[in-house]
């Protein structure tokens, strides 16, 4: 019998969405962890991590591996990391894109760096509660961050480098296979259970749930979940 892994998304999935993880389901969590092999996979970087969840989580969890798996800590100490940097072609296209944007509000930081992999918002990362909601409102009614992803996956398909819809506001820009389903390798003698909120086609969770259903490991479970809400329910029924 293989050993059972549990891989969170941090962002929606332990969370809401860029807010610190509410304290009940934290007291939860980490009673969790004392019994589970727990593992993060985040498109955010280590401080936003320890920012959402706390340091006792980030230091009880077996691994986090953070800019979906580029930035690599364990017990507060990173052990691996990534030097990618995009293209300035790439970045100035993206510029452009922000400034053909419909959408009226700008509130700076619209390209983020971070180990292997670039953060792009129309919004900004400076956003406050009231315009994140407003741009959340705006792309449900635009898609326009999938339109974006997918004009720049054809623009930029030769360069090996992909867009996917992450979070509630931006794009992650990532290498391809550098995505979120680069963990996977060191899960080769776990069954495991992964639980995300975005695996819908483009989001930056399909490529390691679809990355886990094509080993076809009968004992594997990929959960799409609706918030952390969710999460701590599928949580309760399997303790």
């Amino acid at each position: 019998m293989q050993t059972k892994a549990y891989i969170f998304d941090v962002d929606g999935t332990l969370t809401d969405s860029r807010q610190t993880i509410d304290p009940k389901f934290k007291e939860f969590f980490l009673k969790f962890i004392e019994n589970n092999n727990v593992y993060l996979v985040t498109g955010s970087d280590y401080p936003k991590t320890v920012e959402q969840l706390g340091d006792e989580i980030l230091h009880k969890v077996n691994r986090s591996y953070n800019c979906a798996g580029n930035s690599i800590w364990e017990k507060g100490v990173e052990v691996s990391t990534s030097d990618w940097q995009l293209s300035n072609e790439a970045r100035d296209w993206l510029l452009r894109e922000l400034y053909r944007s419909k959408f009226p509000l700008r509130t700076g930081t619209h390209i983020e760096d971070r180990p292997g992999m670039v953060n792009f918002s129309i919004v900004g990362r400076g956003a406050g509660s009231e315009a994140r909601q407003s741009y959340i409102d705006y792309d449900k009614s635009n898609k326009e961050r999938k339109s974006i992803a997918d004009s720049f996956n054809k623009r930029f398909k030769k360069e090996n480098i992909i867009a996917q819809v992450a979070g509630e506001t931006g794009l992650d820009i990532i290498e391809i296979g550098k995505d979120k389903q680069q963990v996977l390798d060191d899960f080769a003698e776990h069954d495991i259970m992964f639980l995300g909120d975005m695996m819908q086609v483009g989001g930056n969770d399909a490529p390691l749930a679809k990355a886990i259903k094509e080993r076809n490991n009968p004992n594997d479970k990929c959960i799409w979940v609706k918030g952390y809400t969710h999460t701590w329910s599928v949580l309760k029924d399997i303790t």
